[in-house]
C-alpha cells in the first residue's frame, strides 16, 4: 500500500522550505522514535508497523498532482516545489524486528538522513508505528487473558477508517491474534479469515430453526450458529443441537455456536453442559460482545467455558485506561557532528542524545533481566554500572553472569531495505509470544504490573548531563546579558 507524501502535517513542509532557504536541507541529521510510558498502564509494548513504515519510505515521491496542490496553497516558492519534485528518501533506518517486546524511553526507530528527508517523514512514521504498536500490544494482552483460548479479530466495522481496519488486523496478528474477519487483510497479509453470520440471517427467516438449517446446508463443514437472537438457552442451543444431530446423520459435524449477549460466563457454561449431555463435546463455544483482556479474565475466573473469543471494538480502537494512543514522539538527537538534547525543567522528560544502541541483558536461562541504552560506540559488559534515565542518582549493576543482546539492527540503507525477503507475520507473532514468556511474569499483570528496568549507560548518562549543563550555562549567560 503506497502512502502519499502529503500524509504529513503542514509544519513539516514549512520547516523543509525554511531549511532549504537556510542552506540546511542536506545537513546530516539523526532522529529517534520512542514513547515515554507503556500503553494501557501495562508492563510492556509489542513493536509493530516497521514493514509498513519501510514501504512508505521506499516509495516516497511527490507526484505532479501533489506539487500542483501545494503550489495552489500559495505558501511555497517555486524553488521549494522543484526541490520536492526530486526528493526521495535516501537514509538509514535502525529498528528492532516486529514482535519485539519494548519499553518506555527506548529508541525504537532511528532515522539518519539529510535533514529535509528525515524531517518530512516524521508524521507518517509516527502514525504507522504508534498505531500498530498500540494494537499489537492490546492484542498480546487479550491473547494472554485468553490463556490458550483462540482469539478472533473482527473490529473492522468499529476501526478508525478503512486503512485503520486493515492495519489493525495486521498489528493484532503480530500481537498473537492469528485470524480475522477482515477479508481484505486476509488477502493483503495472508491472515486466515474466519466468521459466522449476523442476527439478520436469523431474522430473515420465518423461525430460528429454519435459519439454522439453511446455514448448515450452505456451510456444512464450517457451520457456526449464532444462538442468542431470541433466547440462548431455551431456543438457540436446543435448535443448534437439533441441527447438530441432522448434520451428524449426514456424516458431518456442527463446528460451533456463538453467543453475543447476556452473561457470557454463565451462558457458555450452560451451553457446554447442554452440548456435552447431547453427545457433542466437539462443538466449540464462541463468545463476543465488547470483549477485552479484563472481561475475558473475569469470564475465566467465573468458570466460563469458552473456546474462541471474538474481539472487535475494544481491540480495534485500543480502548481502555492508558490506551487510545501510544504517545510515541520523534526527536532530533544529532545534527551534523553535534549531539542534540531536548531540555525541560523535568530531567525525566529530557531526551537521550546522539546515536545509540539498545541492549538487553539476558540471564543464563534465557529470561530477560533489564534493557540498557548506550552510545553507539560505547563498550559495555556484564558487571557494568548503569543509571536510571529519570534519576541519574539511582543506579544498578548488571549481573556478571548475564549476556547482552542487541535488540536493533540496520533495516534500511540509502533508502533501500537491507533484506529482500518478504516479512513473515507468523515469525513476528512467534517472536512476541517467545519474548513475553521470557519477561519477569509480573510484567504481564494487568493491574500494577512489575516495572521492567530500562537503564542508560555511564557514557550516555555523562553526555546527557554535560549537555544539560551547557544548555543551562547558555541560558544563565543570556539572562545575565539581558539583566546586567
Amino acid at each position: 500500500m503506497r502512502y502519499s507524501p502529503l500524509l504529513t502535517d503542514l509544519y513539516q513542509l514549512t520547516m523543509l522550505a525554511g531549511y532549504l532557504e537556510e542552506g540546511m536541507a542536506d545537513k546530516p541529521a539523526v532522529f529517534d522514535i520512542f514513547f515515554r510510558h507503556n500503553p494501557f498502564q501495562g508492563g510492556y509494548a509489542v513493536f509493530a508497523g516497521l514493514d509498513t513504515a519501510l514501504g512508505y519510505l521506499e516509495n516516497l515521491q511527490f507526484t505532479e498532482d501533489d506539487l500542483e496542490y501545494l503550489q495552489g496553497l500559495e505558501i511555497f516558492r517555486p524553488r521549494f516545489i522543484d526541490f520536492l519534485r526530486s526528493l526521495r528518501f535516501r537514509g538509514k533506518v535502525t529498528a528492532p524486528p516486529e514482535g519485539t517486546v519494548v519499553f518506555g524511553a527506548e529508541p525504537l526507530v532511528t532515522v539518519e538522513a539529510p535533514l529535509a528527508q528525515a524531517q518530512l517523514v516524521e508524521t507518517a512514521l509516527l502514525n504507522i508505528i504508534n498505531f500498530q504498536t498500540l494494537v499489537a500490544t492490546k492484542g498480546a494482552r487479550i491473547v494472554h487473558a485468553a490463556a490458550g483460548g483462540t482469539v478472533l479479530e473482527f473490529g473492522l466495522r468499529r476501526a478508525q477508517g478503512p486503512d485503520g481496519g486493515v492495519s489493525e488486523a495486521r498489528a493484532a496478528y503480530i500481537g498473537g491474534v492469528r485470524s480475522t474477519s477482515n477479508v481484505l487483510a486476509g488477502k493483503l497479509f495472508g491472515i486466515p479469515v474466519k466468521g459466522t453470520h449476523a442476527h439478520s440471517w436469523i431474522m430473515a427467516f420465518s423461525d430460528e430453526l429454519t435459519a439454522f438449517r439453511a446455514y448448515a446446508d450452505a456451510f456444512p463443514d464450517t457451520c457456526i450458529l449464532l444462538v442468542d437472537t431470541y433466547d440462548t438457552l431455551k431456543s438457540g442451543i436446543p435448535n443448534a443441537i437439533t441441527v447438530a444431530r441432522e448434520l451428524r446423520s449426514r456424516g458431518q459435524e456442527l463446528a460451533g455456536v456463538r453467543i453475543d449477549s447476556g452473561d457470557l460466563a454463565y451462558l457458555s457454561r450452560e451451553a457446554r453442559r447442554m452440548f456435552d449431555e447431547a453427545g457433542f463435546p466437539g462443538v466449540k463455544i464462541v463468545v463476543s460482545n465488547e470483549l477485552d483482556e479484563f472481561v475475558i479474565e473475569s469470564m475465566r475466573s467465573e468458570g466460563g467455558r469458552v473456546d474462541i473469543y471474538g474481539v472487535g471494538t475494544r481491540l480495534a480502537t485500543c480502548a481502555g485506561e492508558g490506551g487510545g494512543a501510544l504517545g510515541g514522539v520523534y526527536k532530533l538527537v544529532r545534527i551534523g557532528d553535534r549531539p542534540r538534547l531536548k531540555v525541560t525543567s523535568d530531567i525525566a522528560k529530557a531526551t537521550l542524545p546522539d546515536r545509540k544502541r539498545l541492549l538487553r541483558a539476558v540471564a543464563p536461562d534465557g529470561s530477560f533481566i533489564q534493557d540498557v541504552i548506550c552510545l553507539a560506540g560505547e563498550e559495555i559488559a556484564p558487571g557494568a554500572t548503569v543509571f536510571d534515565p529519570t534519576n541519574p542518582l539511582q543506579f544498578v549493576t548488571i549481573p556478571r553472569q548475564a549476556r547482552f543482546e542487541d535488540i536493533r539492527g540496520v533495516v534500511m540503507e540509502d533508502g533501500v531495505r537491507t533484506t529482500k525477503a518478504p516479512p513473515d507475520l507468523d515469525e513476528m507473532a512467534d517472536r512476541g509470544r517467545d519474548q513475553l514468556a521470557r519477561l519477569p511474569q509480573g510484567c504481564l499483570r494487568f493491574i500494577n504490573p512489575h516495572k521492567y528496568k530500562v537503564s542508560i549507560s555511564a557514557g550516555l548518562n555523562e553526555l546527557r548531563l554535560r549537555l544539560l549543563e551547557e544548555v543551562q550555562r547558555g541560558y544563565h549567560s543570556l539572562r545575565h546579558e539581558e539583566n546586567p
